[in-house]
């Protein structure tokens, strides 16, 4: 009898083998819709982009992992508060060394500041919840040590900026470093406002025609510099 029950299977190895694949089916079917949305021509793009948020947003209920542990919470936040202030002087340095090189182009006032970088505000808080909330959770799922899920998401984040020479090893840097620091505080606050102070210091900083407006996968290809007009640009 005692060895019959030793040749059942585990119930619960069973549950974390299936809980596993489902990460990585999880991983690739994300991954793969955010690279068909950047790689796909309008008006195509915008649909797929909607479909891809849903299928994105189902996944997150489906496997809801908790407020906490996508770093969506209070504790460690003023601990972690330092990141901020990292990322304010490495853009406050990156603005001194701009204008130094005449590089630098700045919105025409606070108005028109809210205006050219609110929306690109909100959409790096989303890259970050992705980065961390999605995928580095599920990495830590299937991966053996969390530094090679780190490293794992960060790889994804990066490659997903691609062919951008400019982007693609920035977000490398910051994905791996974002992660870690995640690993460490659990909290997701202060890398959104890390992560949206340092992708506009690169966009006022860096001029529009070398790093195309911030334009990754078939927008940086086709993307066409205006001959005349203000030094500003927009962000897509």
């Amino acid at each position: 009898m005692e060895q019959a029950k030793s040749e059942l299977p585990n119930a619960g190895d069973s549950a974390r083998k299936r809980g596993k694949w489902r990460d990585r089916i999880e991983i690739g079917v994300g991954y793969g819709l955010i690279m068909a949305v950047v790689w796909t021509p309008r008006p195509w793009q915008r649909f797929l982009w909607m479909a891809a948020a849903a299928a994105i947003v189902a996944m997150v209920w489906a496997g809801f992992d908790g407020w906490k542990a996508m770093g969506l919470r209070t504790a460690n936040f003023w601990r972690s508060l330092w990141i901020v202030g990292a990322a304010l002087v490495l853009a406050g340095v990156a603005i001194l060394v701009a204008a130094r090189m005449q590089t630098l182009h700045l919105p025409d006032g606070p108005l028109a500041f809210v205006e050219t970088y609110c929306a690109y505000a909100i959409w790096t808080g989303v890259q970050q919840f992705l980065l961390q909330g999605f995928f580095l959770l599920r990495f830590l799922r299937v991966g053996p040590k969390p530094w090679i899920a780190a490293l794992a998401a960060a790889a994804l984040f990066a490659t997903a900026h691609l062919p951008n020479p400019v982007l693609t090893p920035l977000t490398l840097i910051w994905g791996l470093a974002a992660c870690l620091l995640f690993l460490r505080y659990r909290n997701l606050y202060p890398l959104m406002m890390a992560h949206a102070i340092l992708g506009i210091t690169v966009a006022m900083t860096v001029p529009g025609p070398v790093v195309h407006n911030m334009r990754v996968g078939l927008g940086y290809l086709t993307y066409r510099p205006h001959t005349h007009g203000h030094r500003m640009h927009r962000l897509p």
